[in-house]
């Protein structure tokens, strides 16, 4: 082969290659667009007093209704400073770590919060008229369904977040216990750590996160022309990425969401693990009943029901672990007939 010859079939597959990440659906769009002004959700944004050494921001997940106010759903830790601030507290799009630590526009005013022990990391704010879209368009996915969805494992869902833009994954585990760490204030403060039950565990592509710090308040959501609503994004760790069930949310708030209401059908059963509801059910049993035990190991902080790795059709109690611990931790093959499947991790923390 001469030499121009090996350049030119060089040359081809660089632009195949190229072409390839123009035309993928599975890169993020570009993130910068979620940092700036913007009347879409799944942009920055975060209360203005969340400031200290640092100023912190979040996203502003979704539009939401309590049938006669519209209000923006995020999390406690990025609306309400993980509990600490007053009713009516000003909400700022961008936030302030995407406006040199100065509040932006203020679009809402803190209305309520969830108790971070309530389960669930929830809080919203009621919406300055006229300041954010009030169809609940989220930038990169457009309009989403007021029909929620509850997780399963392997669904395909997508997201739309500050930090990360929009970016795509599957559910692949439900009815996680999980041990998250948080600070009192922005940047500093003391450290303290909450217990989550019944959480979903959801990962990226291969070599791709899902999220990252900032994307906390993000709305996950079906990964199809309908957008479900399936859970709310509020903490992570490697390439894991932790989400409230959206029921628990709209519970803890006595919200629904903003969104055309009209019927979804189930467009991504391609995507949805062939686990039968009865094996997930004995699975999860299986793991209840073993869930101390588990969690007494050093470095677990994480425990749930996914598939297995050898046997997509099979179950498996899901053990993480924490890997910056340097602990050893043996764990069986399998547990009452389960598998078990251990995933490596760094701790969860709230983004």
């Amino acid at each position: 082969m001469s030499r121009l010859s090996f350049f030119l079939r060089l040359v081809l597959l660089l632009l195949a290659l190229a072409l390839l990440v123009i035309v993928s659906p599975m890169f993020a769009d570009d993130s910068s667009q979620h940092q700036i002004r913007q009347q879409q959700f799944g942009v920055s944004g975060g209360n203005v007093n969340d400031i200290d050494r640092a100023c912190c921001s979040g996203t502003l997940g979704a539009l939401v209704t309590d049938g006669s106010s519209l209000f923006i759903l995020s999390n406690n830790h990025v609306l309400a400073r993980s509990g600490q601030a007053e009713s009516s507290e000003n909400i700022s799009q961008p936030g302030l770590v995407d406006n040199n630590c100065r509040p932006g526009d203020v679009v809402a005013h803190l209305s309520a919060m969830a108790p971070l022990s309530s389960n669930v990391d929830a809080a919203m704010a009621e919406l300055v008229p006229g300041a954010m879209d009030s169809s609940g368009a989220i930038l990169g996915i457009g309009a989403i369904s007021s029909v929620i969805k509850a997780p399963r494992v392997g669904l395909a869902v997508a997201k739309s977040g500050r930090t990360t833009g929009l970016t795509q994954g599957n559910i692949v585990a439900i009815d996680a216990d999980v041990v998250v760490k948080y600070r009192r204030g922005c940047g500093k403060g003391k450290k303290f750590k909450v217990e989550f039950t019944n959480q979903v565990i959801v990962q990226g592509p291969r070599h791709k996160l899902f999220s990252d710090s900032g994307d906390s308040g993000s709305l996950i959501v079906t990964d199809n022309s309908c957008h479900q609503p399936v859970a709310l994004l509020f903490a992570g760790g490697g390439s894991s990425t932790v989400g409230n069930p959206i029921q628990d949310v709209v519970n803890a708030l006595g919200v629904r969401f903003v969104g055309d209401s009209s019927a979804c059908s189930d467009l991504n059963t391609d995507s949805v693990s062939q686990i039968s509801r009865t094996d997930l059910e004995r699975a999860s049993a299986v793991k209840k009943r073993h869930l101390a035990e588990l969690r007494s190991l050093p470095s677990v902080i994480g425990v749930g029901v996914g598939a297995s790795d050898d046997d997509g059709s099979q179950p498996a109690i899901v053990v993480y672990i924490d890997q910056t611990n340097g602990s050893v931790v043996n764990l069986p093959q399998s547990i009452e007939g389960v598998r078990v499947k251990t995933i490596f991790t760094d701790p969860f923390v709230a983004f």
